[in-house]
């Protein structure tokens, strides 16, 4: 009895674990079918593991060409950073699967790097586009959006092989020449889908999908476990007194 109950116990703190503290997973996945469709993002703004509150920025990729081995989305990209701050948006960045052969892009981030490093704890991307000609994903140059401004153009993502689908995933800003926040004067922002519209589909999220976390799903597993071997010995205490 006492047995049965921890296990209902645990299995319950594993279950309300499991609904509060999701992860959230950030990824889209398209294919040709998904021409005309649009994605929107919310950034955050973080330096050294801290967000700055009132960092934000927010972007609209919209998929408008495919062929065999290419991508192109028209983008949208606002920076929405507010008082007391300031900051210059000075680039966006994401990954893809399968793996990048080369990107041109146009408009207010017209030039693009691969593989380069995204500051404050990010490391590789597989692509950036920036507003400034330089030879990593930092930032540096000027070029970007202040507070307020609007940047729109295009971008295509070539591939080495035809693909059937395209996944873009784990969403960057890059902030520069912030004021009002002590000491930070550059940061990295998240992105987290909000909506899904065009097309056929027209969805919202309030922040990507959910994914539990790895030590929820060990715990769960215990406490199925755990009922299991109660089962089973309940099981057995039957069949002793028959």
């Amino acid at each position: 009895m006492n047995l049965t109950r921890s296990i209902a116990q645990l299995t319950a703190v594993a279950g309300l674990a499991l609904v509060a503290t999701p992860a959230w997973a950030d990824a889209i996945t398209l294919d040709p079918t998904d021409i005309g469709q649009s994605w929107d993002f919310n950034f955050d703004g973080s330096s050294g593991g801290k967000t700055i509150t009132g960092l934000t920025a927010t972007t609209r990729f919209t998929l408008t060409a495919v062929t065999p081995t290419s991508y192109t989305f028209s983008y949208s990209l606002t920076n929405t950073t507010s008082n007391p701050l300031d900051s210059r948006v000075s680039g966006f960045a994401f990954n893809t699967n399968p793996n990048i052969a080369s990107a041109t892009s146009t408009g207010a981030f017209s030039y693009t790097t691969l593989g380069g490093n995204y500051p404050n704890g990010i490391g590789s991307v597989d692509v950036c586009f920036k507003g400034a000609s330089t030879g990593s994903c930092a930032g540096g140059g000027g070029g970007g959006l202040f507070d307020g401004q609007n940047g729109t153009g295009s971008f295509t993502l070539n591939f080495a092989q035809p693909l059937s689908s395209l996944t873009l995933s784990d969403f960057f800003v890059r902030y520069q020449s912030i004021t009002g926040a002590g000491k930070i004067t550059s940061a990295t922002g998240s992105g987290t889908l909000t909506s899904t519209s065009g097309g056929t589909t027209t969805t919202t999220s309030s922040g990507g999908t959910p994914v539990p976390e790895p030590g929820m799903l060990g715990l769960l597993g215990l406490a199925l476990a755990g009922m299991a071997l109660a089962r089973r010995r309940r099981q057995t205490v039957r069949i002793v007194y028959a």
